[in-house]
């Protein structure tokens, strides 16, 4: 590798932010928008810890494939208006791809240990 790196790198966000991605098997989860079903294939959820609060998710994107073919995103706002608790009328599918994400991030309590020298 032909790059050096030197500094101790610090965080300086009081808003946290961890965005996790995960890739769906195809046809498990359609999304339907305005009468058009679309296949999602690829979701990335946004978890954050506010003032050092509990993680909590905040936002899905979704990559999906329309009728025609063509690769479309979709977004869902996860948190309601005031962003103190879930929006009212969030289908289970979507949450359960919020809990796939959580636990393929170690429940976004995130275990990481650098490789040995």
């Amino acid at each position: 590798m032909d790059l050096s790196a030197t500094g101790e790198p610090v965080v300086t966000q009081a808003d946290p932010q961890v965005h996790v991605g995960i890739d769906l098997q195809q046809g498990t989860l359609v999304l339907t928008r305005g009468g058009t079903d679309f296949a999602a294939y690829h979701a990335r959820v946004e978890f954050a810890s506010p003032q050092e609060q509990p993680w909590t998710a905040q936002e899905v994107k979704f990559s999906a494939k329309a009728p025609d073919g063509q690769s479309v995103a979709l977004k869902v706002d996860l948190l309601n208006d005031a962003c103190d608790g879930p929006r009212d009328g969030i289908p289970e599918a979507i949450w359960k791809v919020v809990a796939l994400a959580a636990t393929s991030a170690g429940d976004v309590g995130i275990t990481y240990a650098p490789p040995a020298p």
